[in-house]
């Protein structure tokens, strides 16, 4: 199981690390080109997705690789599930079916990773 949660905890922190890192620095306009939800946000609003996206893909890794603090990883997984949520929401209210189920794995493999670092698979 250790396995199981080290590989989700990689997978998620690679995806929200290029996410957010792509909301944290691309102009607005380039970034409605991929994500038409953006247009529906102010541009302070998307970059500190971006920064919680990053904050939470460094803290899916270091504090569980150094042992320093190690009760934030399963602190940022319960953090993407809270993100995931709000973007599913933000997805059904602008009728966008498949990044709902999109949303919803993710928001599933970050609540595994949670339930297994708060729980029988802590550090």
């Amino acid at each position: 199981m250790t396995i199981a949660l080290w590989t989700v905890q990689a997978v998620l922190a690679a995806m929200f690390a290029v996410a957010g890192i792509s909301k944290s620095t691309q102009p607005k306009d380039r970034l409605a080109e991929k994500l038409p939800w953006v247009a529906d946000f102010s541009l302070t609003t998307v970059r500190v997705i971006g920064v919680a996206e990053l904050a939470a893909a460094v803290g899916l890794i270091l504090p569980a690789l150094t042992g320093v603090v190690p009760v934030l990883t399963p602190l940022a997984a319960t953090g993407l599930v809270v993100v995931m949520a709000l973007a599913a929401l933000t997805h059904a209210r602008r009728k966008e079916p498949g990044a709902i189920v999109f949303n919803t794995v993710l928001l599933l493999l970050a609540a595994f990773v949670a339930w297994g670092r708060f729980g029988p698979y802590s550090f």
